[in-house]
């Protein structure tokens, strides 16, 4: 089931503080993105904040679960997110430091945008 309107504005206001955030509907989800990177991912009106190979272990440690996706003929994958804690929704310390985390993984994965060689023109 898709994040509901109501649990999305709520994201967005949870994580104002951090940047502009916005919010596109996709793969019956949703992505949420600050200042235009993809930092976590939202269904059922559940949250996973983004993880690699620096961040993972402080997920795990902490017994967060990655996010399973089910692909066809039974198969299941997961992806490089991991549910938020709880605890993120009542202490804005605790909010901070993984939202942290999951944004400097963005940063991170993020791909520096590729230029068109220009041609040397014949003179």
């Amino acid at each position: 089931m898709p994040p509901s309107t109501s649990y999305l504005d709520y994201i967005k206001d949870l994580f104002a503080p951090f940047g502009v955030i916005t919010i596109r509907k996709m793969f019956g989800g949703a992505g949420v993105y600050c200042d235009g990177a993809i930092f976590a991912i939202t269904g059922d009106d559940d949250l996973w904040l983004k993880v690699d190979d620096v961040t993972r272990a402080e997920f795990e440690t902490a017994g967060l679960a990655p996010f399973v996706v089910e692909f066809s003929k039974g198969k299941a994958g997961t992806m490089s997110y991991y549910n938020a804690p709880d605890e993120i929704y009542d202490d804005n310390d605790v909010l901070t430091h993984w939202t942290e985390l999951a944004l400097g993984a963005s940063r991170r994965a993020k791909k520096p945008v590729k230029t068109k060689a220009r041609k040397k023109s014949k003179s």
